[in-house]
């Protein structure tokens, strides 16, 4: 817990609560979460994802920062339309995204996302464990950041460099 002198309320001492949300990824499917700032996000996500990758299974959730606060759903998987809603419920940080990601990889979508006008960044683009670090004040919540995945453990070797090199030729993103 962390005090701040916060100008919204009349420059009285507010307390900041930060915490970690674990994001719930069961299947380790890819998961991509950003920021952006428009109500329509949600869809202008779906048609930024479907003309990227036409047979991409997808769910997107928008979290709200104002008027009813709700968070907003589209896709076209059930199952990844909940999942993306659960976890931007959890997360509950106004103008959040949080898009989970079937039969395509996020560097096929990215920068399509990127160049969606309301979007302002990515916090992360992964299949990894995440864990959204969050600070909420009486104001509402946002996003400092987040954990991707574990902790370096050292420097790839030349054995560990060529396996990489295979492994980018095996999914297709190299030539040769």
């Amino acid at each position: 817990m962390v005090i701040y002198i916060s100008p919204h309320m009349g420059f009285a001492l507010a307390m900041v609560d930060i915490r970690s949300v674990p994001v719930e990824n069961p299947d380790h499917v890819n998961v991509i979460i950003g920021q952006t700032h428009f109500i329509k996000t949600a869809e202008d996500l779906h048609e930024a994802i479907v003309n990227s990758v036409p047979q991409a299974k997808f769910g997107v959730a928008f979290c709200e920062a104002s008027g009813p606060c709700l968070v907003r759903v589209e896709g076209n998987d059930g199952g990844l339309k909940d999942l993306a809603a659960r976890n931007a419920l959890v997360i509950g940080a106004g103008h959040t995204f949080v898009v989970f990601l079937k039969d395509a990889y996020p560097v096929n979508v990215l920068r399509a996302i990127r160049d969606t006008p309301e979007v302002v960044t990515i916090f992360c683009a992964t299949a990894n464990p995440v864990d959204v670090v969050v600070a909420e004040t009486p104001m509402g919540r946002g996003i400092l950041g987040v954990i991707d995945g574990e902790r370096a453990k050292g420097i790839e070797t030349e054995e560990d460099r060529r396996a990489r090199i295979v492994l980018l030729r095996k999914l297709g993103y190299k030539v040769g």
